[in-house]
């Protein structure tokens, strides 16, 4: 079991029992480790004690980010390019395929794909010369199933295995906060409708460590009422992470699904926040 399996299990664990906040004895019981050595092995992955991580991961929490989520057409302005915990997605540059490429169904494009560990598991990671075309974390099933999903959206394109170049964006992705404004600029190459691109690059503008509704996104691409047109829109992000769906959160405050899983959703949320 790799670490992120087991503070994925904690995570499940502390999930599932929020109301009766679970003591660092009890979660370490429930992964068979002793407290001293979990609380350690939670602090490295974290940077934040389980106590610190169990109070971002609460519904009220999710509720008050929620109630202080700026509108995302002023969130660019409001952040500027000097805060280091947000700078992160203003080095995201989205570019949208363009029709005759959308024709051409990737005919004499070559696209390099690999696999490499990330703090939520392998992630399976694939790159046309223009940028990250598709990132998706692999569980059980292994790769077989996006390599088929990268191959229906890229039909005729040369798919190669190699991963010299994605290694530099997962290194990006996940340098200390300090570090990222050093990083060149990650580009990302994605094929959708005019609408799917629209609500992509607003949640570009969902700041770290925050969440939005999907009303709020509706909103910020000028279609207030198509909140479900959204949710599906969002549920098609063929690039995990960088494309941050997982800042997307229904009204109540409660997830709303993820297509990798809830238990790695709150993941990242709460790894979000702590390193903001």
């Amino acid at each position: 079991m790799t670490d992120y399996d087991r503070i994925a299990k904690a995570i499940d664990f502390i999930a599932r029992r929020v109301d009766s906040q679970p003591t660092l004895e009890e979660i370490a019981g429930h992964l068979h480790l002793s407290p001293f050595h979990f609380q350690r092995l939670f602090c490295r992955w974290a940077g934040v004690t389980p106590k610190r991580f169990l109070q971002v991961l609460t519904v009220q929490r999710a509720k008050a980010l929620l109630r202080e989520a700026m509108p995302l057409l002023a969130v660019s302005d409001a952040l500027g390019l000097s805060s280091g915990s947000r700078l992160y997605d203003h080095f995201v540059q989205l570019e949208a395929v363009t029709p005759g490429e959308f024709r051409a169904r990737g005919a004499g494009l070559v696209i390099r794909f690999a696999v490499h560990e990330t703090p939520f598991g392998p992630a399976f990671v694939a790159m046309t010369p223009r940028g990250i075309c598709h990132f998706a974390f692999v569980d059980g099933a292994g790769i077989d199933g996006e390599f088929s999903a990268l191959r229906a959206q890229w039909p005729l394109a040369e798919l190669r295995e190699d991963g010299r170049d994605s290694q530099a964006v997962i290194a990006a992705m996940f340098a200390p906060p300090g570090e990222r404004a050093t990083r060149l600029p990650i580009s990302l190459h994605v094929s959708g409708t005019n609408f799917q691109v629209s609500v992509w690059k607003a949640l570009l503008n969902i700041a770290p460590a925050t969440v939005a509704s999907y009303t709020q996104v509706a909103e910020a691409v000028g279609r207030p009422k198509a909140a479900r047109a959204v949710g599906q829109a969002v549920g098609a992000n063929p690039v995990a992470l960088l494309i941050p769906c997982h800042r997307v959160i229904r009204e109540s405050g409660e997830l709303g699904g993820y297509h990798w899983g809830n238990t790695r959703k709150l993941a990242i949320q709460a790894w979000e926040q702590a390193r903001a």
